[in-house]
């Protein structure tokens, strides 16, 4: 594949938050307050996913909408967490225009995130109105022939977002912080592997011999943000955690994250709120292709995951020091990003094979040819993408943020570049664009499924660097605190302990 130039595969517009002095402030106590909301979908609403139409047939737990709100004193910010598959540009838009006006909460300190969920409402992946430009067939293959957002379920969404930060706002209370990450490293895997034939291919299959090796990282760190009243009880966190969220446990759920959530309630109580962040895990999911033994079955494979997860938090969060001073900050820059086009002959190719399908053509071929001429009529109004890439700070923590599934290994490019003690790359935030993988996998020697060209996953290569460095370059533009650490044992008193500073006694 011939490289493309960063000058021609993209524009950058900034939109940066300039801090008005050299020296933070000193803040005050810091103020929190947590809220949640149901926006479980009625069955036989759409499940969004993939490619084409699914129904919702069975209720297995909430979807929710979940809030943190934090305030120094100086600045506020909201950290919302939504049961979704992806959060919408104008989902987002709206919502933060409610935020501002309820709460004043600045839309530059507002973050908006996605779980990723599979098995949650209908928010995608075609928009309502979004094709109305297009041909009668192109209208038709999205319309009626893809996966599509409900306008009255966006609506709810929205609705639900503002009221989440509005409750959460007004709750603010005194609290007490604690920062820390752990550890879990048997849940989540690198789907994508280099095969002998020189190309890599995502989840092919367990025991294909032509495999070589992984074509990807993993990130097992499990990021938390605990906060406790003034009485000591946890009111809630922040988790992050790098999985696709595609346990799917049976019908509408917040997938794997309904049993994090509810390992962690059930050691630290039933009103625990807890805010998921997807990490970057545009390569990563629950299965394991290595693996010699049979996969779970979806509710256990939900249980697996999050309770694995959840069981992280709650060691992290007895072992982390607390503290009040938690100073808060946010920066946001707005990227302009060209989109890779298909060439002319493609989309006479497969506008044909669309028109006028042979008999026993390939689904995965119709799928996709379908999705070539959406991506064409896309490009004809929306050519170049807006990338929001955005950089809460909480103290010695700072959460990163863009609207892609974003590829792993540039996730822990921004932790490497990050001056923060805890940096958390949060994906599906604030918009979606897609996938954007590497170099590696756009270049040669690379391939696979989120490498397809689509009406979804479409940025010029160059994406991946420059949402990853414009992370880190926001980041650098605030003031980490360190994590708060126990106090120093006194001096040495010149005796231990009594009881215990004797030989062996024989006799």
């Amino acid at each position: 594949m011939k490289p493309v130039s960063v000058f021609h595969a993209a524009r950058v517009v900034c939109t940066v938050l300039v801090c008005l002095a050299t020296v933070a402030p000193a803040c005050a106590a810091i103020r929190a307050g947590f809220a949640e909301r149901d926006i479980s979908p009625e069955i036989g609403m759409e499940q969004p996913g993939g490619y084409h139409k699914s129904f919702h047939r069975a209720f297995h737990d909430p979807c929710k909408v979940r809030v943190a709100v934090f305030d120094d004193g100086q600045k506020c910010t909201a950290l919302v967490g939504v049961d979704a598959l992806a959060v919408p540009p104008s989902l987002v838009d709206n919502a933060r225009r409610g935020i501002v006006q309820r709460c004043g909460i600045p839309a530059q300190a507002v973050l908006i995130a996605a779980s990723h969920s599979h098995s949650s409402g209908p928010v995608g992946m075609v928009q309502p109105g979004e094709f109305d430009h297009a041909s009668p067939l192109v209208q038709k293959l999205a319309y009626e022939q893809s996966s599509m957002a409900n306008p009255e379920y966006l609506q709810r969404v929205e609705q639900a977002i503002i009221d989440a930060v509005g409750a959460a706002h007004e709750s603010r209370a005194e609290v007490h912080c604690g920062f820390g990450s752990g550890r879990e490293d048997q849940v989540a895997y690198n789907r994508r592997f280099r095969m002998k034939n020189g190309l890599s291919y995502t989840h092919p299959g367990q025991g294909n011999p032509d495999i070589v090796e992984a074509a990807g990282p993993v990130d097992p760190e499990v990021g938390v943000v605990a906060v406790w009243n003034v009485e000591g009880q946890l009111v809630g966190c922040i988790v992050n955690f790098a999985c696709h969220a595609t346990t799917s446990p049976g019908g509408i759920s917040a997938n794997y994250i309904y049993y994090l959530e509810k390992v962690i309630r059930g050691v630290m109580g039933d009103d625990v709120v807890v805010v998921f962040t997807a990490g970057a895990s545009g390569d990563i999911t629950q299965v394991d292709n290595l693996s010699p033994t049979k996969h779970p079955a979806p509710e256990a494979w939900a249980q697996l995951v999050g309770g694995r997860v959840g069981a992280e938090v709650v060691k992290v969060m007895f072992a982390i020091e607390r503290t009040a001073e938690v100073p808060v900050d946010f920066r946001v820059k707005t990227l302009q990003i060209s989109r890779r086009k298909p060439s002319p002959q493609r989309v006479r190719e497969c506008l044909a094979l669309v028109e006028n399908p042979p008999t026993g053509v390939d689904q995965t071929m119709l799928t996709f040819a379908k999705e070539i001429l959406m991506l064409e009529a896309n490009i004809q109004s929306e050519p170049v993408a807006s990338v929001e890439v955005q950089a809460i700070q909480l103290g010695p923590a700072v959460f990163v943020s863009n609207p892609a599934e974003y590829f792993c290994q540039y996730g822990l490019d921004i932790k490497q570049g990050s001056p923060f003690p805890l940096t958390f790359p949060v994906e599906l935030a604030n918009g979606c664009v897609g996938y954007v993988p590497t170099d590696e996998a756009l270049g040669s020697a690379g391939g696979g499924y989120e490498t397809r060209l689509t009406s979804y996953s479409n940025l010029a290569p160059a994406a991946g660097k420059m949402i990853a460095d414009t992370g880190i370059e926001l980041t650098k533009q605030m003031q980490p605190t360190q994590i708060p650490t126990r106090a120093p044992h006194a001096p040495f008193s010149g005796a231990g302990w009594s009881y215990g500073n004797v030989p062996p006694e024989l006799e």
